[in-house]
């Protein structure tokens, strides 16, 4: 049998195990405040952690106390009450020594417990609340794509890499240089050789039969030398770089009319959060522009997008020309990969819908990477769907979907920005 002990460390000697337990045990005190956490925090830097503070009578750690069993007797000093025979109270507070605290009984005397979550562990928690699968909280918490790219040449490697030119062209260099010396040899002896015979020496003088010896060993010498060596193999080199990436804008368009109550607008944020999430793995710098509409439409915060009192009627093909105007003065020119998401409720005036759908198909749509119509309510499909579903007839990175709870909202997202098939 094999025991396997885990003794990874986190933060000043604090055991993993440990904390993976107490995130546990403390689960929901833990969600409640990430909870919190959301809805006070921007789009921007939900990926940071959280300190989380949990009152310490959700921590308290039982104890065991001491008390008396059975039957027994004692002697009680100055007694003038009890005869031997009578029956005492149980005192009151049970059989532990009770612990006395300043001020009133509803009050906290001791300081909350706080703790710091960290990244991964503050998305986990997020993402939990939408129900994801765990490979997809895995894929959004990913690090940045690499890909392979040439770095000259290296002397080991699989035969596959063998880059057979830059191999010759050592071999080639090897043999001239390690064979230099006996060519020059070879050269002298036979011109040296070639002077005699000319000068009408016999095949039997000495010295000619010395210079012949000596260029058949010069000779043997270069032959011996191989035509190549594993020393000269040479193998292509591939390291892995980052991926260059892009810069994206993201258009965040949400209909604050009178029908968009604070629970709606609540689940767009959540909503604009998972595209932000997922625009932030693909691309290496992102703006926000954040566009709010009743009648009217403006470019604002996003505390003044989410949290703004202000309301009114509802005329949506505002919001789109004031869209492509800020494409056109700030993200045009091919430099930008434009995404937009508009969350409504749907409910618009007839005939303004009809030209949302005229604005959509011969303006806007050429301009943007993918435009995403998000309807939440809990009713029939409105006006406004009914138009915008004309859309993908003439764009097909137009997509719509409709969130009816809360639990719809990674559903809806995973349906919009799945992978396409090539």
């Amino acid at each position: 049998m094999t025991y396997l002990i885990d003794r990874r460390l986190q933060g000043k000697n604090k055991s993993a195990v440990n904390r993976e337990r107490f995130l546990r045990r403390y689960k929901a005190q833990i969600k409640d405040a990430v909870g919190r956490a959301i809805k006070g925090r921007s789009i921007t830097d939900i990926e940071n952690g959280e300190k989380v503070s949990i009152p310490v009578k959700d921590v308290g750690e039982p104890s065991f106390g001491h008390a008396h069993g059975g039957v027994w007797e004692t002697i009680n000093p100055g007694n003038e009450e009890y005869q031997k025979g009578d029956l005492i109270n149980r005192p009151k507070g049970g059989g532990g020594a009770g612990r006395g605290k300043a001020g009133n009984s509803d009050q906290l005397t001791e300081d909350d417990f706080i703790f710091e979550l960290s990244r991964e562990e503050f998305m986990n928690y997020f993402f939990e609340d939408l129900e994801l699968p765990h490979m997809v909280k895995t894929q959004l918490t990913a690090t940045t794509e690499f890909k392979n790219q040439r770095a000259g040449y290296t002397v080991s490697g699989t035969p596959s890499n063998i880059h057979v030119l830059r191999s010759l062209r050592g071999a080639l260099g090897r043999r001239i240089a390690v064979g230099g010396s006996s060519r020059k040899r070879v050269i002298e002896a036979e011109r040296e050789l070639e002077e005699l015979l000319l000068a009408g020496a016999p095949l039997e003088d000495p010295r000619v039969v010395e210079l012949k010896k000596l260029i058949h060993h010069l000779h043997t010498r270069l032959l011996a030398i191989p035509y190549i060596d594993p020393f000269d193999l040479r193998y292509s080199n591939r390291i892995k770089v980052p991926k260059p990436m892009t810069q994206a804008v993201m258009f965040c368009i949400m209909d604050v009319s009178g029908s968009m109550d604070e629970t709606r607008k609540d689940t767009a944020k959540r909503f604009f959060i998972l595209l932000y999430l997922f625009l932030k793995r693909v691309y290496d710098k992102i703006d926000v522009v954040f566009i709010r509409h009743h009648t009217a439409a403006a470019e604002v915060d996003e505390d003044e997008f989410f949290h703004s009192r202000e309301s009114g009627g509802t005329v949506v093909s505002s919001a789109l020309h004031l869209l492509n105007k800020i494409i056109d003065e700030r993200y045009g020119g091919g430099q930008w990969n434009s995404y937009v998401a508009q969350a409504s409720d749907g409910d618009n005036w007839d005939n303004d819908s009809v030209l949302c759908r005229q604005l959509l198909i011969n303006t806007i749509m050429p301009k943007v990477q993918y435009y995403t119509y998000v309807e939440i309510t809990d009713g029939p499909p409105q006006n406004l769907w009914e138009q915008y579903a004309q859309v993908p007839d003439h764009h097909p990175n137009f997509a719509m979907q409709k969130i009816v709870t809360p639990a719809d909202i990674y559903p809806v997202f995973r349906e919009l920005f799945k992978k396409q098939p090539k």
